[in-house]
Order: C-alpha cells, then structure tokens, then sequence
C-alpha cells in the first residue's frame, strides 16, 4: 500500500482502485455504496449473546472505517446516516430524522465519531499493527458509547441508560472489536504482501 502524502497511506479499499482518471471515482462511489449495504445488513443480522442480543453493526463500522480509510469511510457512514435521515430502513429498527433523534440517535452519531477516528489512525499506517489498530478501535468504541450513553441518559435517565444502553453491550463490543480489528489487519497484511 503506498503512500500518497508524507502522512496519509493509501487505505486497504483504495489500493485496489484504478490509480486515476473516472475508474478510480466510479470506484469509490462503488465502495460507498457497498459500505452502506454492509452497514444496512449488519444492523439487521441479530445474533444471540448473553445478556442481550447484538447485531453486527459496530463490527461493520470499525472495518469500513478500517479498510475504508478517513475520507472514504467517512463518506459512507455519513451517505449511511443521509439514507436514513430520508427514510430508508437501514437502521436497525426505524429510519428518519425522528429515529435519528431519539435513543439511538448518540449511537448514531457516535458511528461518524468513530469512523473519522478509525479512519485517521489508519490513514497513518496503524493498520499494520494488530494492537496499536484494536487500540484506536477500542479507544473509539468508548467514545461512541459514551456519545450513545450521554444522549440516552438526557432521555431516560443516567442509571437507566447505564443499565440499558451501555453495560449489556460491553462484553459484546469488546468482541465485535477484536474481531475488526483482526479482519482490518488481515487484509492490510494480504495487500501489503501482493
């Protein structure tokens, strides 16, 4: 994966696009779009855990943004969150501006904290270290939640959110966590071999 910058890497998606020219923009909203899905999907696949039930959502946040990079993975969190603010069911329960705006609305936001988050960290090579990336990815996990737990908390109360929207999900996210970061660091260490 080269670098285009001093800073900024080529991100895992965008080492396989056309180096230019209208392939490589047709590319990207390609990408944009297959993130969306992804993102769309994840929050409707329940799996079983205990205490409550998760979906794949964070999952499918931290490797887009992960493989995505920051001004892709941006880019598809936030044309993400628009198909929803307009009324497309991509949410997990609802869809518009008043599900944006209601409980899950901090976690929503908290999705775009997290992939300008993950997306930066990679753009700097952190991709290519399994534990400086599950740190970043980590490090972002808690500030969504506590975006999520803050906007919840003004809704139902701080105890209430604790019990409800924060603390079933913490053993959850920490696995969801790991295993992006491990999907992330496979493919940056496949593409870094070809």
């Amino acid at each position: 994966m080269a670098a285009t910058s001093a800073s900024r890497q080529l991100s895992l998606a965008e080492s396989f696009l056309p180096s230019e020219g209208a392939a490589r923009y047709a590319g990207y909203a390609f990408l944009a779009v297959l993130g969306t899905v992804l993102l769309w999907a994840s929050a409707k696949v329940s799996v079983p855990f205990i205490p409550v039930p998760m979906t794949l959502q964070t999952v499918a946040v931290l490797a887009i943004a992960g493989a995505y990079g920051l001004r892709l993975g941006m880019a598809t969190i936030l044309l993400y969150m628009a198909e929803g603010a307009f009324g497309l069911p991509v949410f997990a329960s609802g869809a518009g501006l008043a599900y944006m705006t209601g409980p899950t609305g901090g976690f929503l936001a908290g999705f775009v904290v997290q992939t300008a988050i993950v997306g930066w960290a990679v753009d700097r090579g952190m991709g290519k270290n399994l534990i400086a990336l599950f740190a970043v990815m980590l490090v972002s996990e808690v500030i969504m939640f506590a975006m999520g737990y803050s906007w919840l908390a003004s809704i139902i109360g701080a105890e209430k959110s604790w019990a409800f929207g924060v603390q079933p999900f913490i053993l959850g996210d920490l696995l969801k966590t790991a295993i992006a970061a491990g999907l992330v660091f496979a493919g940056v260490s496949a593409a870094t071999k070809r």
